[in-house]
């Protein structure tokens, strides 16, 4: 039998690399439907949101936020592009997930999955209690 303590003692969080292919990894196993319409949204990973991040959605605490919207979704542009439109994009903050992770029993992989499902519906242009909805139904 495999001691736990050796398991773990020489491993450490992962970086933003790391974290980055794990939410490429969770990205690449959405059905492909979903991922069709998202073909123009970005993906992008930081250790902790920005002040302006926190503010636009009404925190204080950086620990409170694990992933992030940004841009006008599918039902204010109608999938179509402008010139001079900034890319939508998701935010995922790796320090926030980390911690929320640490407190319960899931994986690594399902947490950053569910949180860049949730900002994909917001992409969408769902609200946060439409897909608290639609996760009920599933459970």
């Amino acid at each position: 039998m495999t001691n736990p303590v050796s398991l773990w003692s020489g491993l450490s969080a992962p970086d933003l690399a790391t974290f980055e292919a794990i939410a490429a990894e969770a990205y690449a196993g959405l059905p492909d439907e979903f991922r069709a319409l998202c073909r123009d949204l970005v993906i992008s990973i930081e250790d902790f949101p920005t002040d302006e991040m926190l503010e636009s959605v009404e925190l204080e605490d950086p620990f409170d936020l694990l992933g992030l919207f940004q841009g006008a979704g599918l039902p204010q542009t109608g999938g179509a592009f402008f010139t001079g439109q900034e890319p939508n994009r998701i935010w995922l903050f790796r320090r926030p997930i980390l911690d929320y992770w640490a407190g319960y029993e899931e994986s690594l992989g399902d947490v950053i999955a569910h949180v860049l499902v949730h900002e994909i519906g917001h992409h969408f242009g769902l609200s946060d209690e439409d897909m608290e909805t639609i996760e009920a139904a599933a459970d």
